[in-house]
C-alpha cells in the first residue's frame, strides 16, 4: 500500500478510439488492479497490474494528462487524468506494481479465492510425469527412466525423472549433457505406437565443426529404440541462415516474434482503419507466416513418426522453438492431448516439466527486456488454427485457450511462475499458492466444444497449411473491440445451447423416475382398496352362516364397525391414501419448478441484473433455476436443483440459491 500515492482520481475521461465519445467517471488505485468506474453507465472496465505490457505517457492536453496503457491480453486503454502530477504518480506505480523486483512480491502469493473454496492442493497432483509417460508405454526395453538429475545436478533446467534410451550408460549420458547447451541432452519428449519418438534437446555447444563421442553415441542409442526404422531426423528449428542442415522450415528466433507481435498490436490499435492498412500492417507484421512456419515444422515431424522414423529437435537451447514443435506435433498425433486434461498434461510435460522460461518470456518481475517474447501465445495460436479447421476433434472450446493464456501472465496462479522445475520446488508454489488447474476445473462447464465428438474425428490430423488457410485469430487481438466485436460469438450460444439442453434432458430423466413412482404408489393404492373390499366382503358372507345369537352380535359389531372411520374398509383406504398422496403431490409441484424451462435469449441482453453492463469479454451465465441471465459476479453460488436426476451442483443466482435453502453449496 505503502507504492499507492494516489489510489483515487475524480472526473477521469476512458477514450474509445472507436467513436469520439468517451466515459467519465473514478479511477481507483487498488494494489491488484486499476479499476475504472463510469457511474452513469454503471460499467467497470478492470486491468491487473500484471497484466500491464507498456505504460505511455502522451502529450499533454487542454482536458488532462493521457495515459495509454497496452495489457499482454491485448487491451488497450487511455485514460485522460485532470492533472499532470496524478497522471505522473500513477504512471510511477503502475510500472512497480506490474513487474516487482522480487518473485515473491507475485500477485499468486497473497491471493485468496474471493468466494469459490478451492483448497491449495487442488490441481497440483493433477498431472504425474512418469504417469503420463506410463500412458504411453514407457519404461520399456527400449526407454527406461534415469535418476541422473534427481538432485538437478544433470541439467538443472530439466525435470528430476528423465527418460532415455535403456541402452545409454551414465557415462554416455553425462558426456552428451556436457556437450549441450545447457546440459540439455536429448531425452525421450513423445512415443507413438509404432516406436517411433520425439527426442528433444538443445544445440551442441560448438557447432557443427566439433565432435563429441559420447553425444555421438547417444544419437546412435536413440536411433537404435526404433527397430523399424534405419534412420532418424534431426530437425533443428532455428532459422536457416543459423543452421547448416536442415530437413524442415526454420523458425524464427524470440526477438523476431517479438517485434512481430508489436506490429500486430500497432495494426489492431489503428484509429481508423482501412482494408488496405490493416491487411497491410498484418502482414508486414509476419506473424501469420511464424505461425505457418511452426505448423508446418510440426507437421513434418508428425508426419516423419506416422512413417515409423524417430525426430529428434533442438534449437538454440531447447525450451522455445522445442517446446512449440514438440508439442504441437504432439497434438496432431495423440487423440488424449486434445481433450482437456490431456491438453494439460501436455503443457506440464513439454513446458513446464522441460523448462521453458515462463517468468522471463512474459515478463512477471523486472528484467532484461529483450528475454521477453510471444513464444506461449504462439502455441495458443497454433492450437486455435487446428481448432478451425477440425471443429469437431477439441474437447475444448477458444475460451479455454484464452483462459490459460490470460493466466499464464496474471500471476495469479503459481502454476507458471518461474522459469524451470526446479524453480517451483525451490518456491514451495504447490504449498504456498493456488494452481490454475484447480480453479479450471471448478468452471469446466465455461471450456467444453459442443461440438466435440471423439468417435467421428480422426486419430491423427492431417492439417491443410496452404497459406489461405492461416488464419487472424480475432478472439485474442481484437476481443476488447466493443464498437466492431459482435456480443456473442457462436461458439458461445452453441455452449448456451448445449447446457440448455443437458438441463432439460437431465430433468426430464427426473420426470420420468418420479411419474414412474407416482404409478407405483396409484397401483399399491388400488391394491390395498381392493383387499380392504375383499376382506369386508367375507366378514358379511361369513355373518349368513352363522347361529342367530352370532348374527345378532356381528350385526351390533358392524354398526360399532361403520361408526368407526378408521376401522371402515373403504374409509380407511380412501383417508389413508390422501394422507400419503397429499405430501408426495406437494413435493412433486415443488420439484416441477425447480427447474427452468425456458431460458433467456443472449441476444440484446446488455446487462446484468444487478445493472452491470455486458462488455465484449463478459460471460453471461444463465442461472439454472429461473433461466435469467447475470455477471460472473451475480453467478458465484451452486447447488443442487430437486429437479436434476444427476444431483450435481449448477449454476444458480443468489435468489434462487437462498429459496433452495438447504441445498449443497459447492
Amino acid at each position: 500500500m505503502e507504492l499507492i500515492k494516489t489510489p483515487k482520481v475524480e472526473n477521469v475521461r476512458m477514450l474509445d478510439r472507436y467513436s469520439k465519445a468517451s466515459s467519465q467517471g473514478t479511477l481507483y488505485l487498488t494494489t491488484t488492479h486499476l479499476i475504472f468506474v463510469d457511474h452513469e453507465a454503471k460499467k467497470e472496465t478492470w486491468v491487473l497490474h500484471m497484466h500491464i505490457a507498456g505504460l505511455e505517457k502522451l502529450p499533454l492536453t487542454t482536458t488532462g494528462s493521457p495515459l495509454l496503457i497496452r495489457t499482454k491480453t491485448f487491451l488497450s486503454v487511455t485514460f485522460v487524468i485532470p492533472k499532470e502530477r496524478d497522471c505522473h504518480d500513477i504512471y510511477l506505480t503502475l510500472q512497480q506494481l506490474s513487474q516487482p523486483n522480487n518473485i515473491e512480491q507475485l500477485y499468486c502469493f497473497t491471493y485468496k479465492p474471493p468466494v469459490e473454496k478451492i483448497p491449495k492442493n487442488v490441481g497440483w497432483t493433477f498431472f504425474d510425469f512418469q504417469s503420463e509417460y506410463q500412458r504411453m508405454g514407457v519404461p520399456n526395453d527400449q526407454w527406461a527412466l534415469t535418476k541422473l538429475n534427481e538432485d538437478y545436478e544433470l541439467c538443472d533446467t530439466y525435470p528430476k525423472y528423465l527418460f532415455v534410451p535403456a541402452s545409454a550408460t551414465k557415462t554416455t549420458l553425462r558426456g552428451s549433457s556436457g556437450f549441450r547447451s545447457k546440459g540439455r541432452l536429448p531425452v525421450l519428449s513423445y512415443l507413438h505406437h509404432n516406436k517411433a519418438s520425439i527426442s528433444r534437446c538443445s544445440q551442441p555447444l560448438s557447432g557443427f565443426s566439433a565432435r563429441c563421442l559420447e553425444d555421438e553415441k547417444m544419437l546412435n542409442h536413440v536411433l537404435r529404440t526404433n527397430p523399424n526404422s534405419s534412420f532418424m531426423y534431426v530437425v533443428d528449428t532455428r532459422p536457416k541462415i543459423n543452421a547448416m542442415a536442415n530437413r524442415a522450415a526454420g523458425v524464427e528466433n524470440i526477438h523476431v516474434m517479438r517485434n512481430s507481435i508489436l506490429k500486430v498490436t500497432e495494426t489492431c490499435e489503428q484509429k481508423n482503419p482501412t482494408m488496405y492498412t490493416f491487411l497491410n500492417g498484418l502482414e508486414s507484421s509476419g506473424w501469420l507466416r511464424h505461425i505457418k512456419s511452426i505448423l508446418d515444422t510440426s507437421l513434418f515431424i508428425a508426419e516423419a513418426l506416422e512413417e515409423g522414423v524417430n525426430v529428434v529437435v533442438h534449437c538454440s537451447d531447447g525450451w522455445d522453438r522445442t517446446a512449440q514443435v514438440c508439442s504441437l506435433s504432439s497434438l496432431i498425433l495423440d487423440p488424449y492431448y486434445r481433450t482437456i486434461s490431456g491438453y494439460q498434461a501436455l503443457i506440464e510435460k513439454d513446458w513446464l516439466a522441460y523448462g521453458h522460461k515462463f517468468s522471463e518470456r512474459c515478463g512477471h518481475t523486472q528484467s532484461d527486456s529483450k528475454e521477453v517474447s510471444p513464444v506461449f501465445t504462439q502455441l495458443m495460436d497454433a492450437t486455435w488454427q487446428l481448432m478451425q479447421q477440425f471443429p469437431c476433434t477439441f474437447q475444448f472450446n477458444e475460451t479455454f485457450l484464452l483462459t490459460i493464456h490470460d493466466h499464464v501472465h496474471s500471476c495469479q496462479f503459481g502454476t507458471f511462475i518461474g522459469n524451470c522445475e526446479k524453480d517451483r520446488v525451490d518456491l514451495r508454489l504447490s504449498e504456498r499458492t493456488y494452481s490454475l488447474w484447480g480453479y479450471m476445473a471448478n468452471h469446466l462447464d465455461e471450456y467444453i466444444n459442443p461440438l466435440y465428438d471423439p468417435q467421428e474425428t480422426p486419430k491423427v490430423l492431417s492439417p491443410q497449411l496452404i497459406p489461405q488457410n492461416i488464419k487472424f485469430w480475432r478472439g485474442m487481438y481484437c476481443r476488447f473491440e466493443s464498437g466492431v466485436h459482435p456480443r456473442e460469438s457462436m461458439a458461445d450460444l452453441l455452449l448456451a445451447t448445449s447446457d440448455h439442453s443437458f438441463s432439460l434432458d437431465d430433468h426430464v430423466k427426473y420426470l420420468t423416475k418420479r411419474i414412474s413412482s407416482v404409478r407405483d404408489l396409484i397401483s399399491r393404492t388400488m391394491e390395498k382398496k381392493k383387499s380392504k373390499t375383499n376382506t369386508f366382503c367375507n366378514k358379511v358372507q361369513l355373518t349368513n352362516n352363522v347361529p342367530l345369537d352370532n348374527k345378532l352380535t356381528y350385526q351390533k359389531s358392524s354398526k360399532e364397525l361403520e361408526a368407526s372411520d378408521h376401522d371402515h374398509p373403504l374409509k380407511d383406504t380412501e383417508s389413508s391414501s390422501k394422507t400419503e398422496e397429499l405430501p408426495k403431490m406437494q413435493e412433486l409441484s415443488k420439484e416441477f419448478d425447480s427447474v427452468a424451462i425456458d431460458w433467456k435469449a443472449l441476444r440484446n441482453i446488455n446487462e446484468c441484473s444487478c445493472s452491470s453492463a455486458f462488455d465484449p469479454l463478459s460471460r453471461k451465465n444463465h442461472c439454472r433455476k429461473c433461466g435469467d441471465i447475470f455477471c460472473v459476479r451475480c453467478i458465484t453460488k451452486q447447488a443442487v436443483l430437486p429437479g436434476h436426476d444427476t444431483q450435481k451442483p449448477v449454476p444458480v443466482c443468489k435468489p434462487c440459491y437462498d429459496i433452495l435453502g438447504n441445498n449443497i453449496d459447492s
